[in-house]
């Protein structure tokens, strides 16, 4: 993968030199998100970047029960099958840090970030973002920035070491963080500040300096983004888009920053020319999760219609119905985030934008039921009245013929749209 991280290491002096552009960071566990990823980055001769959160894959499984090395396989496994180039892929673990121990105090948590971080490097993912901003037991919601940077530091030497061990290739490392922390905006929408030019320019410098305290100023010369909040967020049922006035003096920045770019996250339902715009002003890394699982469940839903229409069973459980009965049997990941009567969170269980039903997918009756549901439809050709009825997003694609009409491929076709217009903005 030394290739592809190559070039993602020199995405801040690309810039610096005049260069437009960027590169979609694909935040998904999803097996078919990650072939319509791997896919579409073949079809245009791109490298594709793919991350991982702490959250979701840990030295200790994570909610998807993978480690570092168990994601690296599982998704060079769909390389393999979709036969992409592997030096055109770069792994990448977000928000690296204490967030899945903060309820342990401190030292027990760092030391459990720590050995994810030597797991992460081990297995080889290139980009790495150090996030410790999150307070552990004790703490209040945040350390001091000191705090915050020298941590940091403590996870950089850590992979450092790893890749010193394993003869790897050596990682490039973004640094900062974004309200709000991995798992979704509580806050009001109306509150959503965009980060300060001085706040940005701190960030920097105190990294800097804890970096270079534990002897990593060779390390820190592969730091290339540094995660601002350039005033974009989604809700349950509202995006707020990206306004380059509001941004202009954070973006203008970077003419003192030239070994950086900004990494946004929470950019997904972003419209397309606000995208471009993002990647315009040096938001170069621009993260899409949600959107890529939500069109999928759109697509699935779709299907599941015309599942009902063509092939009715009323033995078989609709897709809906059966991924209802899975939320309600384990509410964990869903009852913090959707509030309101019991008609409107069932409403946001299934088609809000924060897409919390995408932790669901994995589980056993949720691919039971998916697995029936594309059994029933099996390699058949949907008839296009009925793409125009369910997928109309697709019905244009499947006319001319650039999509053919069968239940996988239009699965395909979904998330490939959403795509397209990340590519669009960083090309």
């Amino acid at each position: 993968m030394s290739q592809a991280t190559d070039r993602l290491a020199a995405i801040a002096a690309r810039r610096a030199a005049g260069e437009r552009g960027g590169i979609a960071s694909i935040c998904s566990a999803h097996p078919l998100v990650i072939e319509a990823a791997l896919r579409h980055g073949k079809a245009r001769g791109a490298d594709v970047l793919i991350e991982a959160t702490c959250n979701q894959v840990n030295h200790e499984g994570g909610y998807t029960g993978m480690t570092p090395a168990d994601f690296r396989r599982f998704v060079e496994t769909i390389a393999g099958k979709v036969a992409f180039p592997l030096d055109r892929l770069v792994l990448g673990g977000d928000h690296l840090g204490p967030n899945p121990w903060k309820h342990l105090p401190a030292p027990e948590a760092m030391a459990k970030a720590s050995r994810m971080v030597d797991a992460y490097a081990e297995a080889g993912f290139t980009k790495i973002h150090l996030d410790a901003s999150m307070g552990c037991a004790g703490e209040g919601a945040a350390p001091p920035d000191a705090t915050i940077a020298a941590r940091a530091a403590e996870l950089a030497e850590v992979a450092e070491a790893a890749t010193g061990r394993t003869g790897g290739t050596r990682p490039v490392y973004v640094i900062g963080t974004e309200v709000p922390v991995p798992g979704g905006a509580l806050e009001a929408m109306d509150h959503l500040a965009v980060t300060t030019p001085a706040a940005a320019r701190e960030t920097v410098r105190i990294h800097s300096e804890a970096f270079s305290r534990h002897g990593l100023d060779q390390a820190f010369s592969r730091a290339i983004g540094v995660v601002v909040q350039p005033g974009v967020e989604f809700g349950n049922a509202e995006v707020i888009a990206y306004r380059p006035e509001a941004a202009k003096a954070l973006a203008s920045t970077l003419q003192g920053l030239p070994q950086f770019v900004f990494e946004a996250h929470s950019t997904d339902y972003q419209p397309a020319a606000a995208l471009s715009a993002l990647v315009n002003d040096g938001f170069a890394i621009l993260k899409v999760g949600p959107w890529l699982t939500f069109a999928l469940r759109e697509a699935l839903y779709g299907l599941s219609h015309i599942a009902d229409i063509l092939v009715p069973d009323p033995a078989r459980e609709t897709l809906p119905a059966a991924m209802e009965r899975v939320m309600l049997a384990s509410p964990g990941n869903w009852k913090n985030y959707y509030h309101g009567s019991e008609a409107e969170q069932r409403i946001e269980r299934h088609f809000s934008y924060s897409d919390r039903i995408r932790y669901y997918w994995p589980a056993p009756e949720a691919q039971q039921a998916t697995e029936a549901l594309m059994q029933a439809l099996g390699d058949r050709d949907i008839p296009l009245p009925l793409i125009s009825q369910y997928l109309s997003r697709l019905d244009g694609a499947v006319a001319n013929g650039s999509v053919a009409p069968k239940a996988r491929d239009l699965l395909i076709a979904s998330v490939t749209e959403v795509l397209d217009i990340y590519a669009s903005a960083t090309s």
